[in-house]
Formats: structure tokens, sequence, C-alpha cells
């Protein structure tokens, strides 16, 4: 498949690659061209699907590329001891910058459903939910739901929680608690939902890319899986491509591919780079370093970075310190406002940051930032203050020119205009 346009999103595969997740069409999916491409085949059996999955490698999408086979094999030896479990679909897509699960709910809500049956038949559950937050994507599921019906879904009966958009709300607790009837934010651990989960049962939820890779798994096999990408990073992923001076870009991937090669097809001259704002908000900001990656999980953490949800935005024109102080206060914002730790160290970095940003930061406020940066790592109830850590710590570490010219007040771009978008490099066309 070659590059389609959807409004102003632009929707590609890697050159040469077949894609698994991508589909040019710009309508959703019906089922019958889902069917006819070979979709809702029947089930192996769980056991051997459970086996196909961790041969496979298949890891988590939705940012900490924990093992899928992991995941579900705690909660199948719940159902295997005589306990009814839950699946959850999750797509509420907190990261501003990351447009991968909208789309797919948009466009190929039945490969999503697909690959929920199958993970529910591995898990023995009866019951599964998808959880969003873009009405847009809740309409797409709920019209699938409405072609396929339960049958064609093996019984499993399948609700839709929508909550109100949050950078905190897809945290998998979170979720649990927004389907049990709560608001849509984290819990203490423990229990985690494998343990405790929906209706107080043990509960997989997984991202719904995640899910969305069981299909090409079941119809094509283990070999065929692992022909595209690394042998710790196998398959594809939906990669968000934002900044740079060119529109959004949401790109089907192979995993270990070149970062700099993954630029220039999208359209950014490689010697206007400046860094990147990696995994969406969460992995922090990666200097120049960042065009000597390889798009996976093990080259990116070689680098201190990471892959996140697959988001990846480029700074060209504008400032490092200005992008870090506008993730901090958008963290300042968006935290649940339930663990002291996070709410005020939160607030106290974003001022920090947007002080230095200013040019009227002293040289106390940059190692009281530095200190916050190290020593709150950790301390929150879900993973916001970490991310705000990641942001603080990395952009103090991999742009300290930049970092002294703020000091000393006197930064060029931010004297021209400083970035102080509230949302930074969200992606709202699709």
């Amino acid at each position: 498949m070659n590059t389609a346009m959807n409004t102003d999103l632009t929707v590609a595969a890697w050159p040469g690659l077949t894609p698994r997740l991508l589909r040019s069409a710009a309508t959703p999916e019906s089922l019958e061209d889902y069917r006819g491409a070979g979709g809702y085949r029947p089930v192996p059996d769980p056991a051997a699907l459970l086996d196909e999955i961790a041969r496979a490698g298949v890891l988590g999408r939705g940012g900490a590329a924990f093992p899928m086979a992991v995941k579900l094999t705690t909660v199948r030896d719940a159902s295997l001891r005589g306990r009814d479990t839950v699946l959850v679909a999750n797509g509420e897509e907190g990261e501003p910058a990351s447009v991968k699960d909208r789309w797919l709910l948009r466009h190929r809500p039945h490969l999503v459903l697909d690959g929920l049956r199958l993970a529910a038949r591995v898990i023995g559950a009866r019951h599964a939910h998808v959880y969003v937050s873009d009405g847009r994507a809740a309409q797409a599921v709920a019209a699938a739901l409405d072609e396929v019906g339960a049958d064609g879904l093996d019984g499993v009966t399948v609700g839709i929680r929508t909550v109100p958009p949050g950078y905190v709300a897809g945290e998998e607790t979170a979720a649990v608690r927004a389907i049990n009837g709560g608001p849509a934010k984290p819990t203490d651990k423990p229990p985690r939902p494998f343990e405790q989960g929906v209706g107080g049962l043990p509960t997989v939820v997984s991202n719904v890319e995640t899910l969305a890779n069981l299909p090409f798994l079941v119809a094509h096999g283990v070999t065929a899986y692992r022909e595209a990408g690394t042998q710790r990073s196998p398959g594809t992923f939906l990669a968000t491509l934002t900044g740079g001076g060119r529109g959004p870009g949401l790109y089907e991937l192979p995993f270990g591919v070149s970062m700099a090669d993954v630029l220039r097809l999208h359209g950014i001259p490689l010697d206007r780079v400046r860094g990147a704002l990696m995994g969406g908000y969460f992995a922090g900001l990666l200097d120049r370093r960042v065009l000597d990656c390889t798009v996976d999980h093990d080259s990116l953490r070689a680098h201190g970075s990471g892959l996140g949800c697959g988001a990846v935005s480029v700074l060209t024109d504008e400032c490092p310190v200005a992008v870090g102080a506008a993730v901090l206060g958008y963290y300042d914002r968006e935290n649940a406002g339930q663990c002291g730790s996070c709410f005020n160290g939160t607030a106290a970095m974003a001022a920090a940051a947007a002080a230095l940003r200013d040019g009227v930061a002293s040289a106390e406020d940059l190692e009281r930032l530095q200190r916050w940066s190290v020593v709150l790592r950790g301390r929150g109830a879900c993973a916001t203050l970490d991310a705000a850590t990641n942001i603080a710590a990395s952009m103090l570490a991999m742009f300290t020119d930049d970092v002294a010219r703020h000091l000393d007040g006197r930064c060029p771009t931010c004297a021209v205009a400083a970035y102080t978008a509230p949302r930074p490099f969200e992606v709202e066309a699709l």
C-alpha cells in the first residue's frame, strides 16, 4: 500500500511492506470486506494459540511493551481454576501526540474485535469491554458489533464504555475503575487488574493495537509474524509522526528500521532535526542522536529513551527547553490530582521549567529541577509522575547548551516566540 491521505493525516505502510494493520480505504471496513480478506477465522485451540502468541513474541503496543503471552497466561490460569474472567480492549488514547488507536477503531473495528475474540478465547472470558474516549471510535465499534453479532464473536458479549478524554484515563486501573462505575482515574496497586479487575474478576487490559496483531498471527503463523521486525521486537507497529514542519503521519513500520529513514519517508529534512519528543510524552526528549537509532525497544533504551506508544514528535524550529516546559505544564494540568507527590511534584517541575523557558530561572531553580527529576521517580500510583521526571531529566541531560542559554536569558528561538502549546504536537486531524 502506498501513501493515502485522510483529511490532513498521511497514512502509509513502510515501502515494500504488505500492511497487516493499515488499509487504504478511507471508510470503515465492513464485515463483508473483513471476512472476504480472511477475518474471523475459526479460533484455534486456546492453549495452542497462547503458545503461538508466546513464540511470536507479541509485545504490548500501549507503551510498556509487556509480553502479551505473560499477561494472558496469568488470567488464563485463573480461568482454569474456575474463575470468571474479563477482557478489556483499551482504546482510550490519552497521549495527545498519538492517533493509532483512534484510527484502528474508526477504520478497522472488525480487526480489533477479531483480536478481542481471540484473546477472550485464550483466557476463557465470556464478557469483554471496548474502552474509549473518542465518540467516532465508539460509533464505529457499535456499528461493527451490530454487524457481527454475539455469535460472530463466538458468544463473547461486548460492551462499550466511553469516558471523557484524559492523559490518566488510559491507565489500566483507570480503565477498570471507569468500567466499574467510578471515575477514569488510576487506583493504588496492588491489586492489579489481573488479580482483581472488572467486577472484581481477573481481567486482561490490552491495547487495541496489540489485539489487532492477533488475526494476522492466526492467519499466517509465527514464522510469518516474525518475518518483520527484530529478534527481540518482532512484527510491525503503528507509528504516529508529528512536528518537523509537516502534517501528522500514521505509518505501519517493521520494528528495527532506521529512524533517519522514517523521518525521510515523512519528508523531514534531517539537517533541520534538533531532536525529538519520544513515546508520546512518556519517554522524554532525545537530541540529534535520535537519527542514530533504529525504531525498536532495545535501540531506543540504549539511547536513554523509549518507543512507548509509537509516537515521535520531531523538533526542528522548536526550542527543546520550551517543548519540555510545555509538556511539564500539560502534566501539571492533566494529572489525576490524587497523589500528593504527583500533583505537587508536577506543579513544581512545571513552574521551574517555565521559569527556565522564560529566562528568569536561577541556578538554584535548575538544581531543584534536577533533584526532583530523580527523587520523584516511582512515587505516584501511576506512571504520570515518572513521565514528568523523564521529560525534566532528559531535557537537562540532552540539551545542556540550550539549558545554559536559557539560564543566561538569551535563547534566540524563544526570544522570537517561545513554544507554549497547551497540548504539544496534538493530532487532531483524522
